[in-house]
């Protein structure tokens, strides 16, 4: 396992819990990466999470059971970074038992932070991508193909997002969903990559967090909720036994990723593209095979 500073993530890693401490299922995956992360914690559950975490491991959020979703967390951790003089936060769910490479179309779980930083150092190439993230490992079949990243859709459960855009997570249900399409709208940039994923319990499955408190009636008013908010390109449907949202991205098709001054992409070795290269391509650039070199954090 790599444990030079090039393989570890520049940027800190905020992990938001309640009611989950006897799981503590995505600091599990963390500590196997050896990579550093907070956890932000409501007051009233310290000493639960402290009989397991480190006194540093911890943030204790300075307000508890307001009924208004993960918001107010999201926010405090956002600007916890921007204090200690970050330009990005990663901000994530508390139950993602995982997280994968997707390697000559195969499934590898890894095991350093190189999965974190290479995603780091692919986005920072760029001024305005706001959100990014690695897509869930349930939609990348093994035996399709897929671009490496998908430019412009909403990005859930493990996001890095840059700290200066004029946004803040709001609502109590989908706010990833939500904040996703407000920096669209805007002419910011997502990236959600398909070359890294995550495993993630089934939202509800796992007791604490939101399945009490917010999700007792389904997924309906959750999914109304984003309709409400965004009718130009959000509609509700009944899919897989229960009521979904549907995000409409061909509105956001036209914005492109916007390279930084002085950015040369065939600078190799300055330009680390972590061995990856394009090795199966359709004529309309639609299809691409994923292929990379070794890079030592596969398990």
């Amino acid at each position: 396992m790599p444990t030079s500073a090039k393989y570890m993530p520049k940027y800190p890693i905020y992990v938001l819990s309640k009611g989950r401490s006897e799981y503590r299922i995505t600091m599990k995956t963390l500590d196997l990466l050896g990579v550093p992360y907070r956890v932000a914690i409501e007051p009233q559950e310290y000493d639960a999470y402290a009989a397991h975490l480190r006194d540093d491991q911890l943030l204790v959020l300075p307000f508890s059971n307001h009924g208004k979703g993960s918001g107010p967390a999201r926010n405090y951790v956002w600007e916890h970074s921007i204090d200690e003089g970050h330009d990005r936060h990663w901000v994530l769910d508390d139950n993602i038992h995982y997280f994968a490479r997707f390697h000559h179309n195969r499934r590898n779980r890894v095991e350093s932070g190189a999965f974190f930083r290479a995603i780091e150092d692919f986005v920072d190439r760029y001024e305005n991508v706001a959100m990014a993230g690695p897509q869930y490992r349930f939609f990348a079949a093994p035996q399709s193909y897929y671009l490496p990243v998908v430019l412009n859709v909403r990005l859930m459960s493990c996001i890095l997002i840059q700290n200066n855009i004029p946004h803040r997570w709001r609502g109590r249900y989908n706010e990833d969903v939500d904040l996703s399409i407000r920096v669209l709208k805007d002419n910011y940039s997502t990236m959600m990559f398909f070359n890294f994923l995550q495993e993630k319990a089934e939202t509800g499955t796992i007791k604490g967090g939101n399945t009490e408190e917010l999700y007792g009636s389904g997924t309906y008013d959750k999914s109304k909720m984003l309709a409400m908010l965004h009718p130009d390109c959000v509609k509700m449907v009944h899919r897989y036994g229960r009521d979904h949202h549907l995000l409409d991205t061909r509105h956001f098709h036209h914005i492109m990723p916007k390279l930084k001054d002085g950015i040369d992409l065939s600078a190799y070795p300055k330009i680390d593209n972590y061995g990856y290269t394009y090795v199966k391509k359709n004529d309309d650039d639609s299809v691409v095979k994923i292929e990379s070199k070794p890079w030592g954090c596969e398990k």
